[in-house]
C-alpha cells in the first residue's frame, strides 16, 4: 500500500488521470501549439470532461465536444489533425492566429465537421483536394492565407457547402467552371487572388441559391455572361477591380433581389441598360471608374437608393429631378463626368444626404437650399463647376458639415455669418470665386477648422482678431483678395500653423511680436502688401520654415542675422526699404534676386550698393592672393612627400601579409584580392557601422566596388546581436556569405567575393554610387528624390524582399530591413543589403523560430518580435512598411517631434486627427498626391499591429504595381468597403475619404 502511494506521488499532478479521451486529445493539441498569451492556460481542469474549458462547447446531451473556437488567441504552429479524432466535432475556428505550414490532407477525416474557419493565418501550399470529402461541411473560410496553385477540381463535389471564401490568397490558376456544380452554395468569395486572366464562367449562373458573389480583383476579362441573370436570390454582386468590358448586360436587371452592385474600376462602356426600374431592392450602386457614356436614366434615380457612385465616367446631361424624391439617399458621388444643367431644387429635402460630391463637372445655377434639410450633411464637395449665386443661409445652420469645397466656381455675395463658424468643419475651401465681404467674427466658433482657403476672391476688410482662437488651424491661405489693416496680434497664438499665405492684399502695419510661437510654420508669404517696420528677429527661430517671401512691402532696417539659421528653399526680400550689410551666408549667386530693390542694402551680390568700397579693397586683394598662392605651394609639396612615404610603408607591410589571404568568389572576377588590399586606406572609407567599415575601391579597370571589412575575435564591430546557447557568435560574416553567395536577383546587392585571413575578413560588393536610401532621404539632398523615384525604390525593395520570402528555398528573413540597408545605384535603382543578421526560416513546419535577442533597428522592429522574439516573414513586412512610410512622409522612423510615438503611431494619429495632408512629405510635388496616398495605404497595411493582417511580400509587390504613377486604379476594398486609410486627391477632383 505504501509503495502504491509513493508511485502516485511521484507521478506528479494527476492531470491526465481524470481526463476523458477527448480531454487528452485537447491536451495534446495544447502541447503542439505555441501559446505566447497563455490563452489555453485554463485547459488543466481535473474534471472528467473539458466542456468548461475556454473555447470548448459540448453537446448538452452527449457531453462530447461539439465546437472548438480558438479565434483571436495568437496561437502558432501547424494545424492539429488530431482534432479529427473528436467524433462529434462540428465546428472549428482558428481565425486570426498564426497557424502555419500546409493544411494536411487528413483534415478530411473530420467526418462530422460542418464549419471550418482558418481565415487570417499563415497557411501555405495548395488547397487540399480532400476537403470535398467532408460530407457535412457547410462553411469553409480560408481567407487571408498564402494558399497557391489551382482550386482543386474536387471542389465541384461538395455536397452541403453553403459558404466558400478564399479571399486574399495567392491562387494563380483560373476560376473554374466546376464551381457551378455546388448547387447548395449561398456565398462565393474569391476576391483578391492573382488568378490568370480569364472570363466569368457562365456555369456560375447555375448557382441558383447564391446570395453573395464577390469576385473583386480576380483578373477577370471579357463581358459579364447573360447567365448571371438566373441568380434570382443574389443580394450582393461585387465584380470590381477587374478588366471587364463591354456594356452592362440587361440580364443584370433581372436580379430582382439584389441589394448591392459594385462594378467599379473596370472598362464598361455604353449607357445603362433599360429595365433598371426592375431592381426594386437595390440600395447601393457603384459603377465608378469605367467608361460609361450617355445620361443618368430617370428610372435609376427612382429606385430607393442609399448610395449612388458614378464618378469618373463620361456621363453627360443633367441630373434627373427624380433623384430628389429618394427618401434614403445618403451618398451621391458623381465627380469627374461631363454632367450639365442645374441641381434639382429639392435635392436633400427628402433624404438624409451625408456625402455629396459633384466636383469636376459642368453644373450651373445656384446651390439648392435644402441640401442639409435632414441635418446629416457632412461633406459638400463641388469644386470645378460653373455654379453661381450666394451660399444659401440654410447651410450656415448645417452643424453636421465637416468638409466644404466650393472652389473654382462662380459663386458671389457675402458668406453667411453662421457658415464661418460651423463647429465641425475642418476644411473650408472657397478658392477661385467672387465672394465678397469680410471674414465674420463668428469664425471663433469653428473650433475644428484646420484649413481655411479663401484665395482669389473679393474679400475685404480686416482679418478679425478671433482668427487667433482657432487652435487647430494649420493652413490660412487668403492671397489675391483685398484684405486690409494689420495682422491681428492674436494670430501668433496659432501654434499649429504650417502655411500662412496672404500675398497680394492691402495689409499694412508691423508684423506682430511673438511669431516665434509658429514653431511648425513651413511657409510664410506676405508679398505685395504694405507692411512696414522691421523684419522680426524671431523669424530666424522658426526651425522648419523653408519658404519666406516678404517682397514688395515697406519693411526697413537690417536683415536679421538669424535668417541664416533657416534651411530655406525660397527667400525673397526684394523691393523693400532694407539697409545695412547683407548677412555673409546670403552673399551667394543663389540669392541674386532675393534682395534687389533695396537701395540701402550692401553686400557682395551684383546690384547691391554703389561700389564705394571697391577701390579701397582692391589694394588688399593682390596681397592676399600672393600669400595664399605661396602657402598653397608649400602645402602641396608637403602632402606629396608624406603620401609617397606612407605608400611605401603600406606596400612593404602588405607584401608580408598578402600570402595569408584566401579568396572565395561567387561571380567571374576581373580583379584579384591583392588589388583590393592595395586600396584599403582611411581615405577610401565611405561608411561604418556595427559590423565594420566600408571602403570605396576603384580598380585598375575603372570598375568600382564596395568592400566591407569585418574584424574577428572580440571586437564589437564584428559581433552579431544573435545569441544562441549563451554564447556570442561572430556570425555576421558567415550570414552574409551564406545568404548573398547563393542569391541572384536584380534587387539584392551583389556579393562579388570574400577574402579571409586569421585576423580579418572582407566582403566585396557591387558599388552603389548613391549610397543608402536613409542617408539620402533624410539629408539636404532629399529633394533629389521626387515621387516617381521614391515609388521605384519602394517597388525595387519589395521585389527583393519578395524574392527572399517566396523564391528562396528555404525562405530567408532579413531581420534588419531599414532605409539605411536599401542601397541606390546610379539610376536610383534599389538593392536590399546587409544580411549580417539574416535567418533561414524553419523549413520543418514548426512555425516561427524564436531568437534569444532582438535583431533590428529602433523604429523598424515589429511589435510581436519585440516581445516574443519569433522570427518570420511578417517581421520583415512590418519593417518594410516603415520604410514605405518614410518615403511617403519624408520623416525618420523615430524623431523627437513624435514624442513617445514612433513613425507608425504618428502617421495613424495624424491621419485621424488632422487628415492626410499633414502626413505627406511637403517636398514632393502635390500632383502626385493620389499615388502617394495609395502607397501610404500599403505602408499602413504592412505595419498592422497584428502579423496576420499584413500582406505577404508577393502581394505587396502586386499592390505597388497596381498603383504605379501611370496606373490610376482604385485601391482594393475589404469586404466591399474602402480600406480605413484610403484617400483620393481632392485638389484635382472631388473625391474624399
Amino acid at each position: 500500500m505504501l509503495l502504491l502511494l509513493l508511485l502516485f506521488l511521484l507521478s506528479g499532478p494527476p492531470l491526465t488521470v481524470s481526463l476523458n479521451q477527448e480531454g487528452l486529445y485537447l491536451q495534446s493539441l495544447k502541447n503542439s501549439l505555441e501559446d505566447p498569451d497563455s490563452a489555453l492556460s485554463a485547459w488543466n481542469e481535473r474534471d472528467g470532461a473539458p466542456c468548461n474549458w475556454p473555447g470548448v462547447t459540448c453537446d448538452p446531451i452527449s457531453h462530447s465536444v461539439h465546437s472548438l473556437d480558438l479565434s483571436n488567441t495568437n496561437l502558432a504552429g501547424p494545424f492539429p489533425s488530431l482534432l479529427c479524432r473528436l467524433p462529434n466535432l462540428a465546428f472549428i475556428s482558428f481565425s486570426n492566429n498564426s497557424i502555419n505550414s500546409t493544411l494536411p490532407p487528413d483534415v478530411s477525416t473530420c467526418r462530422s465537421l460542418q464549419h471550418l474557419d482558418l481565415s487570417q493565418n499563415l497557411l501555405t501550399g495548395e488547397l487540399p483536394h480532400t476537403l470535398a470529402d467532408l460530407p457535412s461541411l457547410r462553411y469553409l473560410d480560408l481567407t487571408g492565407n498564402n494558399f497557391s496553385g489551382d482550386i482543386p477540381d474536387t471542389f465541384g463535389r461538395f455536397q452541403e457547402l453553403e459558404v466558400l471564401s478564399l479571399v486574399y490568397n495567392l491562387l494563380d490558376g483560373t476560376i473554374p467552371a466546376f464551381l457551378g456544380n455546388i448547387s447548395t452554395l449561398k456565398m462565393l468569395n474569391l476576391s483578391y487572388n492573382p488568378f490568370v486572366p480569364g472570363g466569368i464562367p457562365p456555369e456560375l449562373g447555375n448557382l441558383t441559391n447564391l446570395e453573395v458573389m464577390w469576385l473583386t480583383d480576380c483578373n477577370l476579362v471579357g463581358e459579364i455572361p447573360d447567365s448571371m441573370g438566373r441568380l434570382k436570390k443574389l443580394t450582393d454582386l461585387d465584380l470590381a477591380l477587374n478588366a471587364l468590358h463591354g456594356p452592362i448586360p440587361r440580364s443584370l436587371t433581372e436580379l430582382s433581389s439584389v441589394v448591392q452592385i459594385e462594378l467599379y474600376n473596370n472598362s464598361f462602356s455604353g449607357g445603362f441598360p433599360p429595365g433598371m426600374s426592375n431592381l426594386t431592392a437595390l440600395r447601393l450602386l457603384d459603377v465608378s471608374m469605367n467608361e460609361l457614356t450617355g445620361t443618368i436614366p430617370d428610372e435609376l434615380c427612382r429606385l430607393p437608393l442609399k448610395s449612388l457612385n458614378l464618378y469618373e465616367n463620361r456621363l453627360e446631361g443633367s441630373l434627373p429631378e427624380s433623384i430628389a424624391n429618394s427618401t434614403g439617399l445618403y451618398e451621391l458621388r458623381l465627380f469627374r463626368n461631363g454632367l450639365t444643367g442645374e441641381l434639382p431644387k429639392n435635392l436633400g429635402r427628402n433624404s438624409p444626404l451625408k456625402w455629396l460630391d459633384i466636383s469636376s463637372n459642368q453644373f450651373s445655377g445656384e446651390l439648392p437650399a435644402a441640401l442639409c434639410q435632414k441635418g446629416a450633411l457632412e461633406e459638400l464637395l463641388m469644386i470645378y463647376n460653373q455654379l453661381s449665386g450666394p451660399i444659401p443661409a440654410s447651410l450656415g445652420e448645417c452643424q453636421s458639415l465637416t468638409r466644404v469645397r466650393l472652389g473654382f466656381n462662380r459663386f458671389s455675395g457675402e458668406v453667411p455669418a453662421g457658415f464661418w463658424g460651423l463647429p465641425r468643419v475642418s476644411l473650408l475651401e472657397l478658392v477661385g470665386n467672387s465672394f465678397s465681404g469680410q471674414i465674420a467674427k463668428t469664425i471663433v466658433g469653428a473650433a475644428n477648422l484646420s484649413s481655411l482657403l479663401l484665395s482669389t476672391n473679393k474679400f475685404s476688410g480686416p482679418i478679425p482678431d478671433e482668427i487667433g482662437w482657432l487652435g487647430n488651424l494649420v493652413e490660412f491661405s487668403g492671397y489675391n483678395n483685398s484684405f486690409s489693416g494689420s495682422l491681428p496680434g492674436s494670430i501668433v497664438n496659432l501654434e499649429q500653423l504650417g502655411i500662412l499665405d496672404l500675398h497680394n492684399n492691402e495689409l499694412s502695419g508691423e508684423l506682430p511680436s511673438g511669431v516665434k510661437s509658429w514653431k511648425k510654420l513651413n511657409e510664410l508669404n506676405l508679398a505685395n502688401n504694405k507692411f512696414t517696420g522691421k523684419i522680426p528677429e524671431e523669424i530666424g527661430r522658426l526651425s522648419v520654415l523653408n519658404y519666406l517671401d516678404l517682397s514688395r512691402n515697406q519693411f526697413s532696417g537690417k536683415i536679421p542675422l538669424g535668417l541664416q539659421n533657416l534651411k530655406l528653399n525660397q527667400l525673397n526680400l526684394s523691393y523693400n526699404r532694407l539697409s545695412g550689410e547683407l548677412p555673409p551666408l546670403f552673399s551667394k549667386e543663389t540669392y541674386m534676386n532675393s534682395f534687389v530693390g533695396n537701395p540701402g542694402l550692401c553686400g557682395d551680390l551684383e546690384g547691391l550698393c554703389n561700389g564705394k568700397e571697391e577701390a579701397k579693397s582692391n589694394g588688399y586683394v593682390w596681397l592676399l592672393r600672393t600669400i595664399f598662392v605661396v602657402a598653397g605651394l608649400v602645402f602641396v609639396v608637403g602632402v606629396v612627400w608624406f603620401y609617397l612615404k606612407y605608400r611605401n610603408f603600406k606596400m612593404a607591410k602588405r607584401e608580408i601579409d598578402k600570402s595569408k589571404w584566401t579568396l572565395m568568389s561567387f561571380h567571374k572576377l576581373g580583379f584579384s584580392e591583392y588589388e583590393i588590399l592595395d586600396c584599403l586606406d582611411e581615405d577610401s572609407v565611405i561608411g561604418s557601422g556595427s559590423s565594420g567599415k566600408v571602403y570605396k575601391v576603384v580598380l585598375s579597370s575603372g570598375e568600382v566596388v564596395a568592400v566591407k571589412k569585418l574584424w574577428v575575435g572580440l571586437r564589437k564591430e564584428c559581433e552579431s546581436v544573435d545569441v544562441e546557447k549563451g554564447h556570442v557568435r561572430d556570425n555576421v560574416f558567415d550570414a552574409e556569405v551564406e545568404t548573398l553567395g547563393k542569391i541572384r536577383h536584380k534587387n539584392i546587392v551583389k556579393l562579388w567575393c570574400c577574402c579571409t585571413t586569421r585576423d580579418c575578413k572582407l566582403l566585396v560588393y557591387e558599388y552603389m554610387p548613391n549610397g543608402s536610401l536613409g542617408d539620402l532621404l533624410h539629408s539636404s539632398k532629399g529633394g533629389l528624390l521626387d515621387w516617381p523615384t521614391r515609388y521605384r525604390i519602394a517597388l525595387d525593395a519589395a521585389e527583393g524582399l519578395s524574392y527572399l520570402h517566396h523564391d528562396c528555398v528555404p525562405p530567408i528573413v532579413h531581420r534588419d530591413v531599414k532605409s539605411n540597408n536599401i542601397l541606390l545605384d546610379g539610376d536610383f535603382g534599389a538593392r536590399v543589403a546587409d544580411f549580417g543578421v539574416a535567418k533561414v526560416v524553419d523549413s520543418a513546419g514548426k512555425g516561427p523560430k524564436s531568437m534569444s535577442v532582438i535583431a533590428g533597428s529602433c523604429g523598424y522592429i515589429a511589435p510581436e518580435y519585440a516581445y516574443t522574439l519569433r522570427v518570420n516573414e511578417k517581421s520583415d513586412i512590418y519593417s518594410f512598411g516603415v520604410v514605405v512610410l518614410e518615403l511617403v512622409t519624408g520623416k525618420l522612423p523615430v524623431d523627437p517631434e513624435f514624442g513617445e510615438k514612433d513613425l507608425v503611431k504618428w502617421v495613424c494619429t495624424t491621419l485621424d486627427q488632422k487628415g492626410v495632408d499633414h502626413v505627406l512629405d511637403p517636398k514632393v510635388d502635390s500632383c502626385y498626391k493620389v499615388d502617394m496616398c495609395k502607397v501610404l495605404n500599403i505602408g499602413l497595411l504592412c505595419t498592422s499591429p497584428l502579423p496576420i493582417n499584413r500582406p505577404s511580400m508577393r502581394r505587396v509587390v502586386k499592390m505597388l504595381q497596381e498603383v504605379c504613377p501611370e496606373n490610376q486604379s482604385k485601391m482594393p476594398k475589404k469586404d466591399g468597403k474602402l480600406s480605413p486609410y484610403y484617400y483620393e486627391d481632392t485638389s484635382d477632383h472631388g473625391s474624399v475619404a
